[in-house]
């Protein structure tokens, strides 16, 4: 691993980035977001990222040091799979799918790529698991499943906080499902296997061995400007090669059982040997509340309400040019056309102040203002701009996901 990736710093957590496949960039640049969309707030939150890691070099699991990095076995080479390669109990051809997102372009008609990252067939019906991380900010989401086609998916709960998403496929039957193991049994040393759509190729889905090198991590997952980052807690880190478009990938245990999915992986696009899983048990925990109509803060069910505007935190140059005395607030970069903010007379640049009477001075505070409501309600926003200070109720649409 470069060691350049590698600042110990003390015990605290390792720092990295999710793994995913960003798109091509658009023709023209849109406005960003540096928090979990990177698109519309509503929140137009962000795509699949790559991820370098920094921290503690030790971990410890029950009393026993976990391996160091200098101690983690070389994970084997990257390989396609093929129907042949396994029995049908434990061969993931056509259990691991391909993900495909766009998103409506700021400003512009139709849709652009967003990003691509791996899943799972949950069950024949078209459930798939997946990464929060991989549709955050989708407007449209594309599922193909080796040898059956591709479909589209909508988003039937996500919890940003564990990184998780359940979609369903629409019109699916009779597909092959993953065979699910016990991650409570995981232990340092097991042999692992590593399946996705690496480097967002799309085809038969490619793997990778190795083996776990610690358990009960916890990480801290960045974008990669760096501006925007999510805790997760209680992940396996695994010895072998992450790749670009993994995200939302299988981990199996030597009987061909997902025991995880794949989330955060190194910066390098060509892997270092080294990659995180959420243990399966906690998905699946997830995807039962999920499917339980279970809302809470942190499980978010169906659609969510979407306001329509791009932001990112208030810089000293655009707090001045407004006329303010401070950077409290979250700067608006771009409103989309005809959405609830255009429809109340919001233009950018401008910054908002206050939700509901709230104040809101990061992403993830106007993130969750926004992201509690649904589809019809309304919140009242306050926002200064050249012109002044404003404040409307705005009724909340149906936008991308979350």
């Amino acid at each position: 691993m470069n060691p350049d990736d590698m600042n110990p710093v003390g015990h605290e957590p390792w720092t990295g980035y999710h793994a995913g496949m960003p798109a091509p960039p658009p023709t023209r640049p849109a406005a960003g977001v540096p928090h979990r969309a990177r698109g519309w707030i509503a929140l137009l939150v962000g795509m699949l990222v790559s991820l370098a890691l920094v921290g503690s070099l030790l971990a410890f699991n029950g009393g026993r040091q976990a391996a160091t990095p200098a101690a983690i076995p070389s994970a084997g080479a990257s390989l396609p799979l093929s129907p042949s390669s396994g029995s049908t109990a434990t061969s993931p051809v056509g259990t691991v799918v391909d993900i495909n997102t766009s998103q409506q372009v700021l400003g512009a008609d139709g849709l652009r790529p967003l990003g691509a990252g791996t899943g799972m067939v949950l069950t024949a019906d078209g459930e798939i698991l997946t990464n929060n991380h991989v549709v955050e900010g989708a407007s449209s989401i594309q599922v193909t499943i080796p040898g059956h086609g591709s479909s589209t998916a909508t988003v039937v709960g996500v919890d940003p906080t564990d990184d998780v998403a359940l979609l369903q496929l629409n019109n699916a039957s009779g597909l092959p499902t993953i065979t699910l193991g016990d991650s409570s049994t995981v232990q340092v040393g097991d042999p692992i296997t590593a399946i996705g759509n690496a480097f967002g190729k799309g085809g038969q889905p490619t793997a990778t061995t190795g083996s776990v090198a610690a358990v009960h991590r916890s990480i801290t997952a960045r974008d990669p400007s760096g501006t925007s980052s999510e805790r997760l807690n209680d992940v396996i880190q695994i010895a072998a090669d992450v790749h670009p478009g993994d995200s939302g990938g299988a981990v199996l245990n030597a009987q061909g059982q997902v025991i995880g999915i794949i989330t955060a992986g190194p910066s390098q696009s060509s892997g270092n040997g080294t990659g995180f899983a959420i243990p399966i048990n906690n998905a699946i925990g997830i995807v039962n509340e999920i499917r339980a109509g279970h809302g809470s803060s942190e499980i978010l069910l169906g659609e969510r309400g979407f306001m329509g505007v791009a932001v990112q935190p208030v810089d000293p140059a655009t707090a001045a040019q407004l006329g303010l005395s401070d950077t409290a607030g979250i700067l608006v970069a771009g409103v989309q056309p005809g959405s609830p903010a255009a429809k109340v007379g919001m233009t950018a640049p401008a910054v908002i102040r206050t939700i509901d009477g709230q104040a809101v001075n990061t992403l993830d505070e106007l993130g969750t203002a926004i992201h509690s409501k649904v589809p019809g309600e309304q919140i009242q926003v306050t926002w200064v701009d050249q012109r002044g200070q404003h404040t409307a109720t705005v009724t909340l649409a149906s936008g991308p996901a979350v």
